[in-house]
């Protein structure tokens, strides 16, 4: 291997992991003074905590992403980084419109409705150099040549989903973290077999780090929230990769704990609930369903592991979604490889 290959492949890891220590350990003794302090719904007084975290996990992978983009440049002449620029502008405006939404606050400031409007604007990038192809697979569907409406419409319409999405399944400590190391590490293996080096390069070595450096203030009792910011980060970034590298395919099946969530979100409105996804705390710090029916995955887990260990602590509810990640993901992975 070359000494530029080299290069390479450890400075943008080594790039973004320095820049989110820097800004993390700089967010987490600044938030409380700027009011950016969360309540952990899930912990016996609801003790305070660093909340928007994730604006910082996006700035530092983009500045991962811009060094591989650079080095690419200038070690290989010749190189297109439309592809890896289109996909960090997308991280970078999800990001910062999450984190828009973090400043305004929990329940207050937008209206569900406006949040979901507020990330039309995500797609943009992707629209704007038409990404993708206008052939695409999807499940059930087939192969389908969409034209125009694939850049114009169906690409955007999955990034807002997808965004919005990766948001229904959170408010445990490092649950969000731990989902996104699980979907994008699996991504990146089906880009790897597929020898779409560069998409795969930037996952592993740039978002990798920083989302194991970014669970460790998550994790539980967490130091920090993610937010928003890294919610719509993450989500958009999965459906930006799908679409530029054309795994939608893959995208939609490993998405499925996501349509789950929406579909248990949509049982609720229909009963007159609006969820929450957090548990009822008891004095033990141990977890009760917060209501007689199931409205998110988050509170099946509560009762599953209940009936299996008698009781159910938060990280329970954390491995328990991440584990179901796993195998949907992996599911996915032999499906889209191997199909029948």
């Amino acid at each position: 291997m070359r000494l530029a290959d080299v290069i390479k492949l450890v400075a943008p890891a080594a790039a973004s992991t320095a820049s989110a220590k820097v800004m993390l350990d700089w967010w987490l003794g600044v938030a409380a003074k700027l009011g950016f302090v969360g309540r952990d719904m899930n912990k016996p007084g609801h003790p305070p905590v660093a909340e928007a975290g994730g604006v910082w996990v996006v700035l530092s992978s983009v500045f991962g992403i811009l060094t591989y983009i650079a080095l690419d440049t200038y070690l290989s002449p010749g190189s297109n980084s439309i592809a890896l620029l289109t996909v960090s502008t997308v991280l970078l405006l999800a990001g910062l419109i999450g984190f828009l939404d973090d400043m305004l606050g929990w329940k207050k400031g937008i209206s569900p409705l406006k949040r979901v409007l507020l990330t039309l604007p995500i797609s943009l990038p992707l629209v704007s150099v038409e990404a993708g192809s206008s052939r695409v697979e999807l499940p059930l569907l087939g192969v389908l040549d969409l034209g125009l409406a694939y850049p114009l419409l169906v690409g955007p319409v999955g990034v807002l989903g997808a965004s919005n999405g990766f948001n229904m399944i959170a408010g445990y400590n490092g649950l969000e973290a731990l989902q996104a190391a699980v979907l994008l590490s699996f991504a990146s293996l089906l880009m790897l077999i597929r020898g779409q080096l560069d998409a795969f390069s930037t996952i592993l070595l740039v978002l990798a780090p920083v989302l194991l450096f970014y669970f460790s203030y998550n994790k539980y009792p967490a130091k920090m929230f993610p937010g928003n910011s890294f919610t719509y980060g993450m989500g958009a970034l999965y459906a930006s990769l799908a679409i530029y590298w054309n795994f939608e395919k893959y995208a939609v099946t490993s998405f499925a704990l996501y349509l789950v969530e929406l579909a248990l979100f949509i049982r609720g409105l229909l009963n007159g609930v609006y969820k929450e996804n957090f548990g009822r705390v008891l004095s033990d710090g141990s977890l009760e369903p917060p209501y007689d029916k199931s409205y998110s995955l988050t509170h099946v887990a509560i009762k599953v592991v209940k009936r299996l260990r008698g009781k159910c602590r938060e990280v329970d509810v954390v491995y328990f979604i991440v584990l179901l990640q796993f195998v949907v993901s992996a599911t996915s992975l032999l499906v889209v490889l191997y199909p029948l």
